[in-house]
């Protein structure tokens, strides 16, 4: 399940028990089936912007309330059921995590270069940092004036306000976490 369907199945559900309402009083409502309903609580219905707007219609709420980040101190992704971002066969597969939004300042990203694999990736702007987890394999970092070698269970940081690409020399696939975090620069 995407970012999107998971927060559209939360924040129905939440506000839903919020009003008090039963599936059955929020299909009245709205005119959507008591089955779709629960399809799309239960994360596994990707409702049409027609249907989506019958709910935000009958519960008398807005759209944004539906699809934004649900409000919550805990989230639970599992990366094996998440919908690829990017993908190129034969070359990598790039799933989001967590994505920037509201009130924060990090993005999680689950990549997997196959082996002779190259993934490039362009500047990601100022007072940005990135950070590589490596769980598998060995991951051939290649910035704008250097090169770097990262193992299994090595971290490595570099500012990514500059192109780079990633490079899988192996033969077995290299599988690593990637955490964009924005900072605020301090003069001294």
């Amino acid at each position: 399940m995407d970012y999107l369907s998971h927060n559209i199945a939360l924040n129905l559900n939440r506000i839903r028990r919020a009003k008090g309402m039963s599936l059955d009083m929020v299909a009245e409502q709205t005119g959507v089936s008591k089955s779709m309903l629960a399809q799309i609580e239960n994360g596994k219905a990707n409702p049409s912007i027609g249907v989506l707007g019958r709910i935000t219609s009958g519960l008398r709420i807005d759209f944004n309330d539906l699809i934004n980040p649900p409000v919550t101190d805990t989230i639970l992704v599992r990366i094996a059921d998440t919908a690829p971002t990017k993908e190129v066969l034969g070359q990598y597969t790039v799933k989001t995590c967590f994505p920037f939004q509201d009130n924060h300042h990090v993005e999680i990203y689950h990549i997997q270069i196959e082996p002779n694999g190259v993934y490039v990736a362009g500047n990601h702007g100022e007072r940005t940092r990135e950070y590589l987890a490596v769980q598998k394999g060995t991951l051939h970092l290649e910035l704008e004036n250097s090169k770097y070698i990262i193992h299994t269970d090595e971290v490595f940081r570099f500012e990514s306000s500059q192109k780079h690409r990633y490079c899988n020399n192996g033969s077995e696939p290299c599988v690593f976490m990637c955490f964009f975090l924005e900072y605020e620069r301090r003069d001294v």
